[in-house]
C-alpha cells in the first residue's frame, strides 16, 4: 500500500476510534470512506464487520468505481454503493462518514412521518460548510431503511443531484443512522460532530417538553 493511501486509512481509523469513544458507532456499526483518487476513482473504505473501536490502517479496503477490491483483504461494507454514489454525484466531496448514534436513530424514527428534521436558530449550525448564520434552517431528510442498497443509492443520487432542491450536508436513514460528507476528512468529521450535537439538542428539548420519553 502506498504511503499516502496508508496515511489516509490511518486517519480514517483514528476518526472511527474517536466516534466509537463518543458512542456514535458502537460495535460493528457505521462505515467510513475517503476519496483516494478521482480519475480513475479509488476510495478507501472500512471492511465489513469490524469493531469500530479497534480500527487501524489495515481495517480498510481500496476499491475502484465498481466496488472491486484493488488492495486489502476482507469484504467491502454492504453500503459501499452509497458512498460511491455520493462521490460520483458530488465532485467536491473527499470523505463520506456514516454513524449510528442514539439520538440520530431516535430522531430518524420520531420525525419519519414528516420526512425530515428541521433545525434552525442554533449557533452550531455555522459549523456546517457554507452556513454563515444561526438563522439558517437545516433540512435533514429521512429515507426509509431498506436492505435494497442499490435502490437506496439510486434515491440518494436523485436527491443530491436535484436541480431544484438538492440534499446538502447530510441525510438520515430511519432507525439506522446518519450519512454526512465533506470536501475532506477534516470537514466531514466536523459535520458529524455538529450534526450529532444538534440531534442531541433537539431530542433533549423534546424530552423536556414531554414530547418524547
Amino acid at each position: 500500500m502506498e504511503a499516502a493511501v496508508s496515511q489516509s486509512c490511518a486517519d480514517l481509523a483514528e476518526a472511527g476510534r474517536e466516534f466509537y469513544r463518543r458512542g456514535w458507532v458502537l460495535g460493528t456499526s457505521g462505515n467510513f470512506s475517503k476519496l483516494l483518487a478521482r480519475d480513475p476513482m479509488r476510495i478507501g473504505i472500512t471492511a465489513s464487520g469490524l469493531e469500530k473501536g479497534q480500527l487501524d490502517e489495515t481495517s480498510f479496503l481500496e476499491l475502484d468505481e465498481q466496488a472491486e477490491i484493488v488492495h486489502g483483504s476482507g469484504k467491502p461494507s454492504a453500503e459501499t454503493e452509497i458512498h460511491l454514489t455520493i462521490y460520483r454525484a458530488l465532485r467536491n466531496v473527499g470523505s463520506v462518514l456514516h454513524t449510528h448514534s442514539v439520538w440520530g436513530t431516535i430522531l430518524s424514527d420520531v420525525f419519519s412521518d414528516r420526512g425530515a428534521i428541521e433545525i434552525e436558530g442554533y449557533e452550531m449550525l455555522k459549523g456546517l460548510s457554507g452556513i454563515q448564520s444561526h438563522e439558517h434552517r437545516l433540512w435533514v431528510e429521512i429515507f426509509d431503511n431498506t436492505q435494497d442498497i442499490p435502490d437506496l443509492a439510486r434515491r440518494v443520487s436523485q436527491r443530491v443531484m436535484s436541480e431544484r432542491d438538492p440534499l446538502k450536508h447530510a441525510y438520515l436513514i430511519r432507525r439506522h443512522g446518519l450519512y454526512t460528507w465533506g470536501k475532506d476528512l477534516s470537514e466531514a468529521r466536523r459535520h458529524v460532530e455538529i450534526l450529532e450535537f444538534l440531534f442531541e439538542v433537539v431530542a433533549r428539548r423534546l424530552q423536556l417538553r414531554g414530547q418524547i420519553l
